[in-house]
């Protein structure tokens, strides 16, 4: 007697709804339902509408700040990875120290300490141009003042500083988990420390971290509401003052609330489906 086997490619509805996440049920039911009030209450529409002008300055502000510091985490995993000790124990002063350091106090540093001394050497190196005889060039730099660096740019750049550090771990335990094998095979075939780097090692380890960046990315995009004290005009800087406005401050919180958990809930999905499509260590 000959059995038919069960078919693999397809499910059914009970299966289906089983391995529905049932946290994703729930938070995509909370949205429903705050998508609703905004629909049909007045004053949740409102506040919407105040509170949502903030968006776009809330991904300028993560895209622009994420984007420098990758670059900036890749240079300070390679420095730390060096066998020159000088630059190795620099980066390794940096990554630590910026680590230790809360989110908010480099915000404020940065913003109010770190930013004059930019200035002042801005205008130093514009007297020095000045002096070499390239006015052109020199004056413009020599004459740069503090409110021309403005408060979104001072946000990003501690952004930067911030990640850049904890982004250089993760690059640096990324190239770590490549065999050591590769990089031996890579110089035998005459390829110099930096050759092997870059067309062996680095495409590997990229692939390799790409799941723990996009988390990175999603922590920033919440760390972000941070730079509402410096009085950037995101999301929260624009929820805090609609509600100091109007008092309406559980309406108006709601709503901050609910954007940002559609924008991280739908970021954490695409990370891990990038992460279930990422070749496991032990396919070639």
């Amino acid at each position: 007697m000959t059995t038919l086997a069960p078919s693999r490619g397809r499910r059914s509805p009970a299966d289906l709804f089983a391995r529905l996440p049932y946290w994703l049920i729930v938070a995509v039911l909370i949205g429903i339902f705050m998508l609703w009030e905004i629909l049909t209450d007045a004053d949740y529409r409102i506040i919407f509408n105040a509170v949502s002008r903030g968006i776009g300055v809330t991904i300028y502000v993560c895209i622009v700040a994420y984007v420098f510091a990758v670059l900036t985490g890749l240079l300070l995993g390679l420095m730390r990875m060096s066998t020159n000790r000088v630059i190795r124990e620099v980066s390794t002063f940096y990554i630590e120290i910026v680590r230790g350091v809360p989110m908010l106090v480099i915000l404020y540093y940065v913003a109010f300490v770190g930013a004059p001394v930019i200035v002042d050497v801005i205008n130093w190196g514009g007297l020095q141009l000045t002096t070499l005889g390239i006015p052109q060039l020199g004056t413009p730099l020599a004459e740069f003042s503090i409110r021309r660096l403005d408060f979104t740019s001072r946000a990003i750049l501690a952004l930067v500083i911030g990640y850049s550090a904890f982004i250089a771990e993760i690059f640096r335990a990324g190239i770590e988990s490549i065999e050591r094998g590769q990089m031996e095979a890579a110089r035998s075939l005459g390829m110099s420390y930096w050759q092997a780097m870059r067309f062996v090692i680095l495409p590997q380890a990229v692939r390799r971290v790409l799941p723990p960046l996009g988390n990175d990315f999603v922590a920033m995009l919440k760390d972000s509401a941070l730079v509402s004290v410096l009085g950037v005009p995101d999301i929260t800087q624009m929820g805090k003052v609609y509600a100091a406005g109007t008092f309406k401050f559980f309406e108006t919180y709601n709503v901050v609330a609910f954007l940002y958990l559609v924008m991280t809930v739908a970021l954490s999905l695409v990370v891990r489906w990038i992460e279930q499509r990422m070749p496991s260590g032990n396919e070639r």
